[in-house]
């Protein structure tokens, strides 16, 4: 029959376009309602709808794949170019392009390598935008009355908390009820510490905390996963309420302990940071009482010494205010008679008759006279001939040293002009030498600084002639001859023979 069929193509059933895509898509749902796939993301898109697109591939294939809205928005990482995932859901097909994908509907990191990437990437990008710096951070209010704290209901690690902020310093807890753990922890935590922040500081429904607490117990990557989130780290670095980190064991780190303003290794560190100890406080408090006490104490004793000092200084006041009376009975006395004296005075003045205006000025001209006489003039004249001649005296003395100070700088200044006349070198040329000068008018010092054919100039007592260096002169002549050489001195005259005697030359 096959072979029939083979060989008759009329005989196989015709499908549409339509229909075939049916059946595969049939075919294909039916054989993967549900897989796991695991590959890296490549080209991650959001569309308007809300709807993701996405690319899974590895090393041999590349397989389309899509989450539709709903399922984009529950899951538990964002997905984000490079990151190696495993993804749950079904495969498909698209009749539209003839093409199969996979509809997703979970997705995890594959692996905790990927998870420390994915941290680590997240880690930088969230500090490069400050979100970690240390200028953000605020201090731990010293004694908060109202501490909020956002963690699990039903665990552990919020009796811990209260255990402990029972036994240092009990005070009002609110608690905030939240997942740790799982796709809605993330957005129940950024919401919660948003909600502590919007709670207004006086008439609201409940009192504003002075503190806030993000606790959970430990686990692994995984399970802290939550504290990782972008939206729990900013909401953590925007409150305005400083805020305690206690997330996991001492060893764990997640991104919110950069953002909060202080981390605690554990939840109960969180509650022993919150509060100081009571017991201490108050102990301290009796301390500095007794210390206080005591300090005015001795202060008040000082002061009593030093005023009974004082005292002893000052001798009995009873005594002084009567020694002072004393004095102020005297000077009373006293003055009483300085004021009747005085009062005598005044009325003597009183009854002296007044002179009359002829009488005063009978004594005022009896007094000029008398002062008139005693002014003489013969002594200013005589004071004024004795500086006359004093005067003449030194004008004599004055040109006298003048004109012997003028003839010795005369004298002095005749010899300086002999002297530089004596050393001038024009006396030197009428002695018969001459000044030999280049073309530049600079002297010529010694016959090295010649050269054959140079012009110079040479200066003789009564003016000055040019040469040349080099050029021949007539034999028994003077002058110079080729290289600048003197010329042979002149042959001397023979001696006159012993026998004749002595002639002398006529001087004319």
């Amino acid at each position: 029959m096959e072979e029939l069929a083979a060989g008759h193509p009329g005989n196989l059933p015709e499908f549409s376009v339509g229909e075939i895509s049916q059946a595969v898509k049939r075919t294909v749902e039916s054989n993967f309602d549900r897989v796991r796939v695991r590959g890296e993301i490549s080209r991650p898109t959001r569309a308007g709808s809300g709807h993701v697109y996405l690319t899974l591939k590895d090393d041999s294939a590349v397989l389309d794949a899509v989450c539709w809205r709903g399922a984009a928005q529950r899951l538990s990482i964002q997905p984000e170019e490079g990151m190696e995932v495993i993804a749950t859901g079904k495969l498909t097909t698209y009749p539209g392009r003839s093409k199969y994908q996979m509809v997703i509907e979970q997705m995890e990191l594959a692996g905790e390598g990927a998870l420390l990437k994915l941290l680590e990437d997240r880690r930088k990008r969230l500090a490069a935008e400050g979100l970690f710096d240390a200028e953000r951070k605020r201090s731990i209010p010293f004694l908060p009355s109202v501490i909020g704290v956002v963690t699990s209901p039903t665990g552990a690690v919020i009796r811990d908390i209260l255990h402990r902020l029972s036994d240092r310093f009990p005070v009002h807890v609110i608690v905030w009820p939240v997942l740790v753990q799982g796709e809605m922890a993330k957005s129940q935590i950024a919401r919660a510490i948003e909600g502590f922040n919007a709670i207004p500081f006086e008439g609201g429904p409940m009192p504003r905390p002075d503190l806030l607490i993000v606790a959970r117990g430990g686990g692994s990557l995984e399970d802290l996963w939550a504290f990782n989130e972008e939206e729990v780290v900013r909401a953590a670095a925007a409150s305005d309420i400083p805020l305690i980190s206690a997330v996991g064991h001492e060893t764990d780190t997640t991104l919110i302990d950069f953002a909060s303003d202080r981390r605690a290794p554990t939840p109960t560190a969180a509650a022993e940071m919150a509060v100081p100890v009571r017991s201490d406080l108050i102990a301290r408090l009796a301390e500095d009482t007794a210390r206080l006490t005591g300090a005015i104490s001795r202060r008040l004793n000082e002061g009593r010494t030093v005023v009974a000092g004082l005292a002893r200084g000052l001798g009995d006041p009873a005594a002084r205010i009567e020694q002072a009376q004393q004095r102020l009975d005297y000077a009373s006395g006293s003055a009483q008679s300085r004021i009747g004296a005085l009062l005598d005075r005044l009325r003597y003045a009183v009854d002296r008759p007044i002179p009359s205006p002829a009488e005063i000025l009978a004594r005022t001209r009896g007094r000029f006279d008398t002062v008139a006489r005693g002014l003489r003039i013969s002594p200013i004249e005589r004071s004024i001939g004795d500086g006359g001649r004093d005067l003449e005296r030194l004008l004599r003395r004055a040109g006298s040293a003048y004109a012997r100070r003028l003839k010795a700088e005369d004298d002095r200044l005749t010899g300086i002009g002999k002297l530089l006349d004596a050393n001038s070198f024009e006396r030197v040329l009428e002695r018969g030498f001459a000044l030999v000068r280049d073309e530049s008018g600079a002297p010529v010092k010694s016959a090295g600084e010649t050269r054959e054919g140079q012009a110079v100039t040479l200066r003789f007592r009564d003016g000055e002639a040019p040469a040349v260096i080099g050029t021949a002169v007539p034999s028994g002549s003077g002058g110079l001859s080729s290289g600048g050489n003197r010329s042979k001195p002149r042959p001397k005259a023979p001696a006159a023979p012993a026998d004749e005697p002595p002639t002398q030359e006529s001087l004319f």
